[in-house]
């Protein structure tokens, strides 16, 4: 496995490279999440190219850049030990070079949902994920359908740019107690990581009142917000169903519909989602 910290030695080794290269983006401090992607790219790839970098660009003023978790030595061990290739683990200089003013923007997609709660979110994101792509030239690239507005605004850039690759979406990794795996978990305190479980319980409220025939959007929203106004350590910051495509809401769940949610547990803000298949 090869450490590399610049573009330039970066393509270099990827050049020596054969056959097809999976890429899974990463802001590193990895878990098992994390090792679901490398493992589906290690299936269905030749070799495995890991980015760790925590991209300045997609966190606002007060959301956490500089206290975001960081453990490089341990994330290269677990790199290591599942056979990945290449690891590219750039400084933030050498991402974004002095006078750096180019941006890639998505648009109404990235608009919604996240973009609404993050101003310039999306665009910090899809500008390095761009950036990625240009530098590893993967054949595929793997994200967690945890983040499921990250794969569609990278999924619509890559559409609409005509890139040359196959964004692949691998299923949420969750504790046994339904919490999805996020390195934002380490943020809470015994007692708040208890309270988080009610991101998912409500999810799976909703699901199963959808299940028992139940298509009204504004009903199954009502299921979620009961539910989260029941945890005292919640707080709400947006619950959504929407198209699973085009993310615009829906008033009935008569098409593949994402269900998602952002919740504050104290200081910490997670997100979590499901999809219903429609009628």
């Amino acid at each position: 496995m090869k450490l590399l910290e610049s573009v330039v030695e970066f393509r270099r080794a990827r050049a020596e490279v054969p056959g097809s290269l999976g890429l899974v983006p990463t802001m590193g401090f990895l878990h098992r999440g994390h090792m679901a992607l490398v493992k589906r790219a290690r299936e269905e790839n030749d070799s495995v190219a890991v980015s760790i970098f925590i991209n300045p660009t997609q966190f606002g003023p007060s959301e956490g850049y500089q206290t975001y978790p960081r453990d490089l030595r341990r994330d290269l061990e677990l790199l290591k030990a599942e056979g990945v290739k290449l690891v590219f683990a750039p400084p933030p200089e050498e991402i974004y070079l002095p006078g750096f003013d180019t941006w890639v923007e998505v648009g109404a997609l990235a608009e919604r949902l996240e973009g609404a709660s993050r101003p310039d979110h999306f665009r910090g994101v899809a500008t390095v994920v761009m950036k990625l792509f240009n530098i590893v030239r993967p054949d595929r690239a793997y994200f967690g359908q945890k983040d499921a507005q990250q794969v569609r605004v990278i999924e619509k850039m890559v559409a609409d740019l005509d890139l040359c690759l196959e964004v692949v979406a691998v299923a949420t990794v969750r504790e046994p107690d339904g919490l999805a795996i996020s390195s934002r978990n380490t943020h809470l305190s015994p007692e708040e990581r208890k309270a988080a479980t009610v991101l998912w319980s409500s999810l799976s409220a909703a699901r199963d009142r959808w299940a028992q025939g139940e298509a009204r959007a504004r009903i199954l929203k009502k299921v979620i917000v009961s539910t989260i106004d029941k945890e005292p350590l919640a707080r709400l910051d947006y619950v959504s169903t929407a198209d699973s495509k085009s993310l615009e809401e829906v008033d009935t769940i008569d098409r593949p519909t994402l269900v998602s949610l952002a919740v504050w547990i104290g200081k910490t803000r997670l997100i979590d989602n499901v999809t219903l298949a429609g009628r």
